[in-house]
């Protein structure tokens, strides 16, 4: 659908409010939270001085959203993501625990969502024999010997590879970590 020049704030509202409110119930536990949320883009939007400037103001409107069901996810995260992360110095560090597990609330799955997208990203950056030693024994539950069995590789060989896989994925992944840490 082409956006219309000289769009105003009212129009908008009507055209995609239900549809934006469906989004954000869909997404948080509480009927309040998605009002408030509703309530924060509507307030984002009024703020906007050229609404003609917005390409997209169906994307803009769903992004402001995102944005702030991940603001709302963030403060009321009752658990620690360092404390389902494991110490920095701790060497079995299980991503499986967050990637697996079963999403219960509506953030859960969010939460999921992101970070398996940004581990993704992250694991194409690694080289080819890091990633497949990181995958198989990380979210396919293989053992580090039995990877090293079936490549005919030294166990000590994969063990590091794990471990640079690991470094890495810790250091790419730090920033989204302390978002939901709420550092």
């Amino acid at each position: 659908m082409a956006e219309t020049p000289g769009r105003t704030i009212l129009e908008t509202v009507k055209q995609y409010g239900t549809r934006l409110s469906r989004f954000i119930r869909g997404q948080v536990k509480s009927d309040e939270d998605a009002e408030d949320i509703l309530q924060d883009v509507w307030y984002q939007l009024a703020r906007v001085v050229d609404l003609d400037g917005i390409e997209s103001i169906s994307g803009w409107l769903f992004q402001v959203a995102r944005n702030r069901i991940t603001d709302t996810y963030r403060k009321k995260k009752d658990d620690s993501l360092s404390d389902l992360m494991g110490d920095e110095d701790e060497d079995d560090y299980r991503f499986r625990d967050i990637l697996l597990a079963d999403a219960e609330t509506p953030e859960d799955q969010f939460f999921k969502d992101i970070f398996w997208e940004e581990l993704m990203k992250a694991l194409n950056e690694l080289p080819e024999n890091q990633r497949v030693v990181f995958i198989q024994n990380e979210l396919e539950d293989r053992t580090l010997q039995e990877i090293a069995d079936a490549a005919g590789e030294n166990l000590k060989t994969i063990i590091s590879r794990k471990r640079y896989a690991v470094q890495h994925l810790r250091k790419r992944l730090q920033r989204l970590y302390n978002e939901l840490d709420n550092l």
